[in-house]
Formats: C-alpha cells, sequence, structure tokens
C-alpha cells in the first residue's frame, strides 16, 4: 500500500494533538496528520473543564495518572510559561465538613506524600487564613495546583505540530477503517486516507474508532455531563482560589467544588449525572444511537445496581437549583441560589467494563513494543478522562513513543 502519511491521529482534542506534537518534535521526519471531525480543535473534553492542573493527590501511587500528574503539573506550568499561555499556581484546598470524612482525609494526605506532592495538614483556623469564607472541620492544602487555559494549550500543541509538517484536517469524521498487512485505510467524507500506523485519540468516541479498525476493546465509554454553575460578578469574590471536598472513593467523580478560572471566574460544579448522548450537554440532547448503546451494554445495568443512590442525589441536584445550592453551601455558607448562573457544561468519557467496573486510571491498546502478539498498526487511547489534559504532554510522548515503535515494526 502507498501511504499518504506515517502515522493518522484521530481526534483533534489535547491527548491527539499532545501525540502530534511529541511526534514532529521527539521523531522529527515522522508525516503526521491529525483528523478532527469538528470545525474546531478541542470542542469536547478539552474545552469544556474548569482547567485545574492536578497535583496528582487522588491517585494511587504507582497508577498512570499518579506517575504523569505529578510530573504533568510541573511540566504543565513550564509549557504556559514558556508558551505565554495563561496560568497561574494558586494551590488548592480538599475541606472536611464532617467528622465521617477524617478518616479519609487522612487516607489522601497518605496517598499526597506517597506520590511526592508537598501538602499542609489545615485546621478551621489555616482553612479560614486561605479561603475566609469556606468552612470546614479540617482541611489539606496542595501548593502544586494550578489552572490555565487548556483549549489553549491544545491550540499551542497543534500550532507547534503543524510548524514542524503536521497537517490539521478539521470538519473531517471518520466513517470506516480497513486493515491490512501493510497499512490501514480511513474512509472520510473528504475521500480516502491512507497510513501505515493509526492512533485513535477519539475520546468520547474511542471505543467506537477501536471496533471499526476490528478491535474489541472490552470496554464501552458511558457519558456522564457534569453540569456547572458560576458564581455571579458580583459575588467572585467570596471564592480566593480552588476548593474542593474529600471525595467519595467509591464513586470516581470528585464531588461539588469551587473554581476561580484564568479570567477570573468561578465555576461551581460539576455533578456527574447520566449523559443521553456522548455530546450530550444538556437534558434536551438524545442521541438514539448513543442512547441504544448505553442500554444495551451489560456493565451499564451493574454501575446503576452499585451507585443508584449517588446516582439519585446527583440527579436531584441537576434537577433542582435549590438541592445544588444546598450542596455548595456545605462548603461556601454565604451562596445563595441567586448568587449561581448557568455556565457551560461538559460530558466525561468514562469507560466501563461489561462487569461495570469503572477504569480508574489511563488505559492504551492496540501495539505494545513490550507484546509481540499485540495489535499491529493501530494505538489506542481507550480511557483518558481528568487529569489527562495536566498529563497531556505525558501522554503525548508514550502514545508517540507506541506508534513509532509501531512504525519500525513493520
Amino acid at each position: 500500500m502507498k501511504h499518504d502519511v506515517q502515522v493518522l491521529v484521530v481526534g483533534g482534542g489535547i491527548v491527539g494533538l499532545s501525540t502530534a506534537y511529541a511526534l514532529t518534535r521527539e521523531h522529527p521526519g515522522t508525516g503526521v496528520a491529525v483528523l478532527e471531525k469538528e470545525d474546531a480543535l478541542a470542542a469536547h473534553q478539552t474545552g469544556r473543564n474548569s482547567g485545574v492542573i492536578h497535583s496528582g493527590v487522588y491517585y494511587r501511587p504507582g497508577s498512570l495518572k499518579a506517575r504523569y500528574a505529578t510530573g504533568g503539573a510541573r511540566e504543565m506550568v513550564a509549557f504556559c510559561r514558556e508558551q505565554g499561555i495563561a496560568h497561574e499556581v494558586t494551590g488548592k484546598l480538599i475541606v472536611a465538613t464532617d467528622p465521617a470524612e477524617l478518616p479519609r482525609l487522612a487516607a489522601l494526605a497518605e496517598r499526597g506524600r506517597a506520590n511526592g506532592i508537598p501538602l499542609t495538614e489545615l485546621d478551621p483556623a489555616g482553612l479560614r487564613a486561605h479561603e475566609p469564607e469556606v468552612t470546614g472541620i479540617a482541611g489539606l492544602h496542595l501548593a502544586t495546583t494550578g489552572i490555565c487555559d487548556y483549549p489553549a494549550v491544545a491550540r499551542r500543541y497543534a500550532a507547534l505540530a503543524g510548524e514542524r509538517g503536521a497537517e490539521l484536517r478539521l470538519g473531517t469524521p471518520v466513517l470506516d477503517i480497513a486493515r491490512r498487512a501493510d497499512g490501514v485505510t480511513v474512509t472520510t467524507p473528504h475521500g480516502e486516507v491512507r497510513c501505515a500506523v493509526l492512533v485513535n485519540c477519539a475520546g468520547l468516541h474511542s471505543d467506537r474508532i477501536a471496533r471499526l479498525a476490528g478491535d474489541d476493546p472490552g470496554v464501552r465509554i458511558v457519558p456522564f455531563r457534569g453540569e456547572y454553575y458560576e458564581l455571579a460578578e458580583g459575588r467572585r469574590e467570596l471564592v480566593r482560589g480552588l476548593v474542593y471536598p474529600v471525595p467519595d472513593p467509591a464513586f470516581p467523580f470528585l464531588g461539588v467544588h469551587l473554581t476561580r478560572g484564568i479570567h477570573g471566574d468561578v465555576h461551581v460544579g460539576p455533578n456527574a449525572v447520566p449523559a443521553l448522548a456522548r455530546e450530550g450537554y444538556d437534558w434536551r440532547t438524545l442521541n438514539v444511537r448513543d442512547l441504544a448503546e448505553t442500554a444495551r451494554f451489560p456493565g451499564t445495568w451493574t454501575i446503576a445496581r452499585r451507585h443508584w443512590r449517588y446516582e439519585l442525589g446527583e440527579l436531584h441536584r441537576s434537577l433542582s437549583k435549590r438541592a445544588f445550592t444546598s450542596a455548595v453551601r456545605r462548603l461556601l455558607p454565604a451562596v445563595t441560589a441567586a448568587d449561581l448562573v448557568p455556565a457551560t457544561a461538559g460530558v466525561r468519557a468514562q469507560a466501563v467494563a461489561r462487569d461495570g467496573t469503572l477504569l480508574d486510571d489511563f488505559a492504551f491498546a492496540g501495539f505494545d513494543p513490550a507484546d509481540p502478539r499485540s495489535a499491529r498498526r493501530v494505538v489506542h487511547v481507550l480511557n483518558a478522562p481528568s487529569p489527562a489534559a495536566t498529563a497531556s504532554l505525558g501522554i503525548g510522548r508514550e502514545v508517540a513513543r507506541r506508534a513509532v515503535a509501531a512504525l519500525r515494526a513493520e
């Protein structure tokens, strides 16, 4: 097969673009193209998050998330500084509001230290010194957490990759994929693209791209919508930085938190409710195919059985502003419903196994240089939710390493 490009990346979010950047930077001369189905880059998860540079305190020591986030936070700050992208190292509070949360807070402190994260344990007076309007009985202060403009980061990855020869094709969805021994042919509305190696960074659609490529990913993307409010302009002074509750380890979401953004806005949220479409950013958006796939997947019903009490609470807070405000007031008693203004929602691409296990780490599939039996000519990123933006430089290097190894193996 005559190849149009050596490595073809599907997905123009921050992970796909960081992969293209890493390929062109670390392996100059490699022919790279990126296909993005939208008419703009970073249109989904990258462009709809709260912009936090995570320190890595939540993640199991030794996991990919822990390894990539702790180093990734430093790398992201350095990248933003070098490239002139808006960012700030704000620090973050994790606040316990109930005595029952204290053992979890202590465990979190232990995990943070195991991950090499500098942290300070605080009493109520210490909390007030950082956030006078926040109420809690104990907390942790993480000095390395920050905020940045991730869409700007993604655009800069694209620009740097483009300067080194990568081609970016917007408005180009993938319709079909045919793998042969001598290459991969990707069909788009604008014609076929033939490549030596295909890299799947399709985020919300990564499992579908894997199946189109002839692989069984073993997981399904089950979309969860995160709904946000913002503090009204005259009330933003209630929050100085980032304030999080103590997370529930039984559920892979962090709970409603407060995030002062890089442009001075203060996000409140998100919750985590089932989305009726993979790109379902409100209750009015329903995609029959997406919903049917989710409903047919056995893991969906296992999640529902395991977490129905938690999800009922999340649904209540989604449908009732009063309930959402009550959740916020646990951390920020001065807030009222009138202070909360609806903001842009996001959808998390959560990979779920058939037994209902929610993958709690980054997951790659396809060609693995350490496994000679692994699939040829494809590399899949199957699970890359938060903190993937924080860790995007490291993830991009890892995916690029696998793609180049796949090229050399042919």
